[in-house]
């Protein structure tokens, strides 16, 4: 089964990344089973040192393998390589690790291992999972990704960017080098977040690259019970967002009310229906959170309110169909968030040696830009907040 329209991933549930509380282990199980709307499950090696896995084989338990579509992501070495606080383990391309003749090697054991603490033989797509520069462009990478298929641990091969946004002409340059290979990629994107995503989308098509998109529900708004910021728990992730995203996105959400109410949506059925408008988006993956405090919903209302748009694929593409070009343009533009936060990757504003996930523009990117219309400067930075 390739990715289908809807997709729930292990980041949801509050276990391994901290997005609102942490879910018990039985309804944890419950949220990850495929079924009922929602036959696409993803997972990372990296969530929990392996435990996101291990949690989502036990809800894998009893499912017959044909029914649902595994997407795996490996890219993180966290066992060999050292946490590096907020910026997470070392992606197992760092030269600290290893050089390109043991990317394959690398590359082959952390599939193995990831399928094993799944308990299936196989991922239906492998996803490259937050690369570094080295990731997005060596063909040792690309080739030990293809040899992995080759073996048949997945049939399908793809990139996740992350786990911040960004990494626009990173992702491009990588579709036109090995877009051969590459079926899928996971990217960014929503109508309160449609930069820098969108910027991709031409290349992707014309790659024939698919797109799953998370981060349609921006932190959990679209669910609509996101609590005041000085609600998040200490170790919620939202904390690192900049002061006042809530109220400037919630006013922004009571612009694209009428839209929702028009084409008989919730708010995530009017994020996830305006992503699927998009060219090449086929699949979308909100992070489902259970918030704390008296205006919480319960986590399990917010999955059958995303498996709604999954039940019947073509449901959900009458959705998205339902949206006039005037509506998605006019969503868009309500959204409109260009410029507004310092991007991953290639950057004009960046000088130094290269980070895990921030490195110069050099001649390679600068083409690519050319190429798909791009100036790095006016489409991908940051622009200074405009004075009252």
């Amino acid at each position: 089964m390739d990715p289908t329209t809807t997709a729930i991933g292990t980041w949801s549930g509050g276990r391994f990344m901290h997005f609102g509380e942490p879910l018990a282990d039985d309804r944890l199980t419950a949220l990850l089973r495929p079924g009922e709307g929602i036959e696409t499950v993803v997972t990372a090696d990296v969530y929990g040192e392996g435990e996101a896995d291990r949690a989502l084989a036990r809800a894998l338990s009893g499912c017959a393998r044909e029914e649902y579509c595994l997407v795996g992501a490996i890219g993180h070495d966290f066992y060999e390589g050292e946490r590096e606080g907020a910026k997470g383990y070392l992606r197992f391309t760092d030269a600290r690790l290893r050089g390109e003749g043991a990317y394959g090697e690398y590359i082959r054991t952390a599939t193995e291992r990831s399928l094993e603490r799944c308990g299936v033989d196989h991922f239906d797509l492998l996803l490259l999972h937050n690369p570094d520069r080295t990731g997005y462009r060596s063909e040792a990478v690309w080739a030990g990704m293809q040899a992995v298929r080759e073996a048949g641990l997945t049939r399908l091969l793809g990139v996740a960017p992350g786990p911040a946004n960004g990494f626009t002409l990173d992702v491009i340059a990588c579709f036109e080098r090995f877009g051969a290979q590459i079926d899928w990629a996971m990217i960014i994107l929503g109508p309160l977040e449609p930069w820098p995503g969108e910027l991709v989308l031409e290349a992707a098509k014309a790659h024939g690259v698919r797109l799953i998109t998370r981060v349609v529900d921006y932190g959990g708004l679209l669910h609509e019970d996101v609590p005041r910021e000085e609600g998040f728990a200490e170790h919620d992730h939202r904390r690192f967002r900049p002061a006042g995203w809530v109220r400037a996105g919630a006013e922004k959400l009571e612009e694209m009310r009428p839209y929702a109410h028009r084409n008989g949506l919730t708010m995530l059925q009017l994020g996830c229906a305006w992503n699927l408008a998009q060219r090449g988006v086929a699949c979308v993956a909100p992070t489902l959170i259970q918030e704390r405090g008296a205006q919480a919903r319960a986590i399990e209302d917010k999955r059958a309110e995303l498996a709604q748009l999954g039940l019947a694929g073509a449901q959900a593409r009458a959705h998205a169909a339902a949206l006039s070009d005037d509506d998605v343009q006019a969503i868009r533009a309500i959204g409109e968030n260009s410029g507004s936060m310092a991007l991953k990757g290639a950057s004009a504003e960046y000088e130094g040696a290269p980070s895990a996930d921030r490195w110069e523009l050099d001649e390679e990117s600068i083409k690519a830009a050319e190429r798909w219309r791009i100036d790095p400067v006016r489409d991908l930075g940051r622009k200074a907040p405009v004075s009252a």
